[in-house]
Parts: C-alpha cells; sequence; structure tokens
C-alpha cells in the first residue's frame, strides 16, 4: 500500500499510529485483520442475542427455548431467530399463539405440577 492510502486508513488512530508511517502500516493491517475477523463474529453474536431474547419471551409462558424450538420443528413451522425475537418483544399475543402451538406439539412443553417441597423450620429451644 502506498503512503496516501495508508495514512487515510489511520485517521482516528491515537499518537504515532496516525502520522508515523512505519507504525501506521502496522497498525492498519492488524486493524484490517480485525474487522475481516469480527465481521464473521457479528453474526455469531447476533443470533445469541435474538435466542436470549425469545428464551425470555418463552419463559414468561413457562416454556424455555429449547423445548419450544423443538415444539415449532414437530409442526413444521420454519421461522428464523430474528423474526421469532422481534414477536416475543414487540407482539406478545402472536408469541404466546406460537407457544400455545410449540406446547401441544411437544409433550415435553406441558405444565407439569410438581410436588411442594418440604421445608424445614429451625426450632429454636
Amino acid at each position: 500500500m502506498n503512503k496516501k492510502k495508508v495514512f487515510n486508513l489511520a485517521k482516528g488512530f491515537r499518537g504515532k499510529a496516525k502520522n508515523c508511517i512505519r507504525i501506521a502500516r502496522e497498525r492498519v493491517k492488524k486493524a484490517l485483520q480485525y474487522s475481516y475477523k469480527d465481521r464473521r463474529n457479528k453474526k455469531r453474536d447476533m443470533r445469541s442475542v435474538w435466542i436470549q431474547r425469545i428464551n425470555a419471551g418463552t419463559c414468561l409462558h413457562s416454556v424455555n427455548y429449547g423445548n419450544f424450538m423443538h415444539g415449532l420443528m414437530k409442526e413444521n413451522i420454519q421461522q428464523n431467530w430474528k423474526v421469532l425475537s422481534e414477536l416475543s418483544m414487540h407482539e406478545p399475543l402472536s408469541s404466546k399463539a406460537l407457544v400455545d402451538i410449540s406446547r401441544n406439539a411437544f409433550l415435553g412443553n406441558k405444565n407439569v405440577a410438581h410436588p411442594p417441597r418440604k421445608v424445614s423450620i429451625p426450632v429454636s429451644v
């Protein structure tokens, strides 16, 4: 890369990295490597955010994410994570309808009544 292109790419860097050609070349090269890698990591990060949002929306209806997705798969409802997360955030009634469909499709989603736990009360003498 020529000097002019390196300095254009190094705009906004701090210290000598913006005006000393040797350091600027190294910093620009490293910055381009990070940008390549992080374009791929951004997709991974967004997927995990969508899954967390879907899980939060389905936990309101006492179904966890894995069982919810399994029920949708059984019913052959193919919807991507982004749309499901938007539904769970902005459309609670639509989200509840999907949870009900998923619950009916997969027996693991049924509400199971657990017996109450025995609580021992300490007796002070």
